[in-house]
C-alpha cells in the first residue's frame, strides 16, 4: 500500500495513480484473504455496493464534483451502529435475532454525505463492555505488531482498528464509553479521537451508557481523525500551525501506576521531546482523581444502565455471552438509586476540579494504557483478563467521566510494542485538543 491516509489517497487519485474503484477492490481484497484478519474483523461487508459506489465517485471525481476529500474512499462502522437493512448485534451472540435497523443512524448519514463509502460492520468486545477487544464467539483480530505471537488489538473497537492498520478501510468509527477507541489506537499504533459527547449525535448506536457513550474516528494521523470529526461534528474548523509554548500538565501519581517498562520508557521519552520542544510540563495536584476509586467500588453508570438494557436477556440465555462481560452487567443488578446519584455527584465534583485546573493548561498528557497488548491466548485465562481489562480502561476512562476531549497518538520507541500518549483538553475545546495533537505528532514519530 503507499500513503494509506485520506491526503496521501487523494493526491493519489489526483495524480492518476490510483482510482476509487482501485483503491476500493484492493482494500476488500485484503477483507476477503483467507491468510488475512478480515474474517475476525468484519461482522459483514458491502462488497458490491461498496464497488458500485467507488465507480460513481470516480465519475463525480472526473468533473470536479466532491463532497469531501472523504469521498470514493472506505470508512468502516462498529456493529453498534445503525446501518439501514442490517442488524445491529453489538458483536453479541444474545442480539444476533434483532430486527434489521429501518434507518441509518446520524454518524452514517453524514458519512454518505461526505462522499465516504461505508465498506462493513466491524467486529467488537460484546456490548461494547471490554477493554481487551476480545470475543470468544466471533474471534479476535491480531494485533499488527506481533502476528506470531498473536496479541490482542484492544477494544471494544478491536475490528475497527485492524481494519485500518491491515488496509481494509482509511479509516473506522467506532464508540468510546471508557476508552474503546483510543485503546485499540493505542495498542496498535493509531490515531484515536473521543469527542466532547455533545458534539456527536449518538442516536441509532447501541448504548452502553448514555450518561458517557461517545462515538469518534480511529485512523492513521492526527489530520484524518480532525477530517472524519469535523464530519461528524459538523464542525469544519481547521487545523492551523501551533503558535507559543504548550502549558502541558500531568497526574502520573495514578496513570502511572502499574506501568509495564515499554510503557514506561516511550512516555518518559515523549515527555522529554516535548520539553526539548519548549513545553512546559507541570504535576497537577495529588487527588484530582480522587473519587474514581469510590465510583468504580460503588458500580459504574455502565454497570447500571446494561444491567437495565440486557440483564434479562443475559440471565436467561448465560451461555451466549461471554461470562466475564456478564459478570459485568449483572454487577449492576445490586446497584441501588443511592449508588447513582453518589456517582453523579462525584462526577461533578470531578469535572468542576478538573476544568478549574485546565485554566491554567492546555492539555493533559498521560500514557493511554499503562501496559502494551498482553497475548490473546492469555485472555482465556480468567484473572489474566480481569487484570488486563482493568488496567487498559484505567486512564482513558477517566475523560469519559470528565466528558473532555481525548486523543491517544502513537509515542513508542522505533521497534517496540505500540504506546500511546494520551492527551486530554478542557470540555468542548475538541479542535483545539486536535490541534495541539497535530502539533506534536511530528514530534513524536520517529
Amino acid at each position: 500500500m503507499e500513503d494509506w491516509s485520506i491526503e496521501g489517497l487523494n493526491a493519489a487519485i489526483a495524480a492518476g495513480r490510483r482510482s476509487c474503484a482501485e483503491i476500493v477492490g484492493g482494500a476488500l481484497a485484503r477483507a476477503t484473504d483467507p491468510d488475512g484478519e478480515g474474517s475476525r474483523v468484519f461482522r459483514g461487508l458491502r462488497r458490491e455496493a461498496a464497488l458500485v459506489q467507488a465507480r460513481a465517485q470516480g465519475l463525480l471525481r472526473s468533473v470536479g464534483l466532491t463532497a469531501s476529500p472523504l469521498a470514493g474512499l472506505l470508512v468502516s462502522i462498529k456493529d453498534n451502529i445503525d446501518f439501514a437493512g442490517e442488524r445491529t448485534r453489538g458483536g453479541c451472540k444474545l442480539l444476533e435475532g434483532v430486527s434489521p435497523a429501518t434507518q441509518h443512524a446520524p454518524v452514517v448519514r453524514r458519512l454518505h454525505a461526505a462522499g465516504a463509502i461505508v465498506v462493513g460492520r466491524t467486529n467488537m468486545s460484546e456490548l461494547a463492555f471490554s477493554g481487551v477487544g476480545y470475543n470468544r464467539f466471533y474471534g479476535t483480530p491480531a494485533n499488527p505488531f506481533d502476528r506470531d505471537t498473536r496479541r490482542i488489538p484492544g477494544g471494544s473497537s478491536s475490528g475497527a482498528a485492524i481494519s485500518v492498520t491491515d488496509g481494509m478501510a482509511v479509516a473506522a468509527l467506532g464508540t468510546d464509553t471508557g476508552g474503546s477507541v483510543r485503546v485499540p489506537a493505542a495498542l496498535t499504533g493509531l490515531v484515536g479521537f473521543k469527542p466532547t459527547q455533545a458534539r456527536v449525535p449518538a442516536e441509532g448506536v447501541l448504548p452502553l451508557s448514555t450518561v458517557l457513550d461517545c462515538i469518534g474516528p480511529l485512523a492513521r494521523n492526527v489530520a484524518d481523525c480532525a477530517q472524519i470529526d469535523g464530519i461528524l461534528a459538523d464542525d469544519p474548523t481547521p487545523l492551523v500551525p501551533l503558535k507559543g509554548c504548550l502549558r502541558l500538565c500531568t497526574a502520573d501519581d495514578v496513570m502511572l501506576r502499574d506501568a509495564d517498562d515499554v510503557v514506561l520508557a516511550a512516555y518518559l521519552d515523549a515527555k522529554e521531546t516535548l520539553l526539548s520542544s519548549g513545553a512546559q510540563i507541570d504535576p497537577l495536584p495529588s487527588g484530582i482523581f480522587a473519587e474514581m476509586a469510590e465510583y468504580s467500588h460503588r458500580g459504574t453508570f455502565s454497570n447500571a444502565e446494561s444491567w437495565e438494557r440486557f440483564g434479562s436477556l443475559v440471565e436467561g440465555r448465560p451461555h451466549d455471552i461471554d461470562p466475564r462481560i456478564a459478570e459485568r452487567i449483572l454487577r449492576g443488578r445490586s446497584m441501588t438509586a443511592t449508588d447513582w446519584l453518589a456517582n453523579l455527584r462525584a462526577r461533578e465534583t470531578m469535572m468542576s476540579r478538573f476544568e478549574s485546573a485546565m485554566t491554567s493548561y492546555d492539555a493533559l498528557i498521560a500514557p493511554t494504557t499503562p501496559i502494551i497488548a498482553p497475548p490473546i491466548a492469555d485472555m482465556k485465562d480468567d484473572g489474566r483478563y480481569r487484570r488486563a481489562n482493568g488496567l487498559i480502561l484505567r486512564n482513558p476512562m477517566i475523560a469519559n467521566l470528565l466528558d473532555a476531549p481525548s486523543l491517544s497518538l502513537p509515542c513508542h520507541l522505533p521497534g517496540a510494542a505500540p504506546v500511546g500518549l494520551m492527551l486530554i483538553g478542557p470540555r468542548m475545546a475538541d479542535r483545539g485538543l486536535l490541534n495541539i495533537g497535530a502539533g506534536i505528532e511530528p514530534l513524536l514519530r520517529r
